[in-house]
């Protein structure tokens, strides 16, 4: 008829109550737990949308799929038959090709309008969204409007270069262009890496450069003695980021030249991503699309651990952090 107490090696503790230990336990990591519950949307949608496919395509790799049929396992024939396969010295050709044009580019441009933002005095905030606005164009369309752009016939580009006397290139069908066209293409949406080189200016000490001027800097010798090694870490930032974008890119080349355009020419354009879409989607090969895929992860892997290391002598950490 009272409350009932447990008799047994646990006395004073009523029943339907957790044990001493637990509750100890949850006392001592209320903060963690806490933080854990918080983050666990994150995590679970990390493991099934992430975690889950990539060791889903790693067993893919290793197995003939033809997206009907039941999985077959073949091994490392997948990895074997890339050695053969011709068509992916081009793509990594293309795919390189392409990010060693576009990341130095979209650093030097994001850096310049990020330079200009902080000198403007009215509007800053204005410039800033409409800069960004251009990240928020779905890339499906970017593509679109890389074609009628570049057009070499009626493109707005080339009537630009005709005012001057310049006989604008065949940017969509001129395998040399196609590339640099898009790079060209790409620097419409500089908006985030401006946005945080600007944050990175802003933070850089006013009274350093008041200094250097009373010591006769130059304009010139103070961006190479202070802005660039103050703002190295955001620069390493974008640059890390850009270049992992850039080995990926996919749809902006994919929807120009590999959509209902078969009148252009598309080997330029055939970045490594793309074979793998269509390996996967066209020709239904998926176990050896994974394969593709997972050659491509451990590229990105291997250069982004040498961008890191060679970091180490390029890029300054206010405060003696190395890292």
């Amino acid at each position: 008829m009272a409350t009932a107490t447990v008799a047994k090696g646990a006395p004073g503790e009523t029943l339907g109550a957790p044990p001493r230990p637990i509750r100890r336990f949850f006392d001592r990591h209320r903060n963690t737990l806490g933080a854990m519950a918080f983050i666990s949307p994150w995590i679970i949608g990390f493991l099934v949308f992430t975690a889950w496919p990539m060791i889903y395509s790693f067993y893919l790799s290793l197995t003939d799929f033809d997206n009907i049929n039941p999985p077959r396992f073949a091994g490392l024939a997948n990895y074997r038959a890339m050695i053969s396969d011709h068509t992916i010295p081009q793509a990594l050709w293309n795919t390189f090709h392409f990010a060693i044009m576009s990341v130095p580019a979209t650093i030097i441009v994001g850096l310049l309008l990020a330079m200009l933002l902080q000198r403007a005095s009215r509007g800053n905030g204005f410039f800033r969204t409409v800069f960004f606005l251009p990240r928020m164009t779905p890339q499906v369309a970017v593509g679109v409007l890389f074609l009628m752009l570049f057009n070499g016939s009626r493109g707005i580009i080339n009537q630009i270069l005709g005012w001057f006397g310049i006989t604008g290139p065949q940017w969509t069908v001129d395998s040399a262009w196609i590339r640099p066209g898009l790079v060209l293409m790409g620097l419409w949406t500089v908006g985030n890496t401006a946005i945080i080189l600007l944050a990175a200016l802003k933070d850089v000490p006013r009274e350093l450069y008041e200094s250097a001027r009373v010591d006769g800097a130059s304009s010139l010798r103070q961006f190479w003695s202070i802005t660039l090694p103050l703002i190295s870490p955001q620069i390493f930032f974008v640059f890390i980021v850009n270049s992992i974008a850039s080995l990926q890119t996919f749809t902006e080349a994919y929807t120009a030249f590999f959509g209902n355009q078969a009148n252009f020419s598309n080997d330029a354009a055939l970045f490594y991503a793309i074979h793998i879409f269509e390996t996967a989607f066209r020709n239904f090969r998926m176990g050896y699309a994974s394969a593709m895929a997972w050659v491509l992860f451990l590229i990105i892997m291997i250069i982004t651990a040498i961008q890191w290391r060679v970091s180490k002598r390029f890029v300054f950490y206010g405060g003696g952090g190395d890292e």
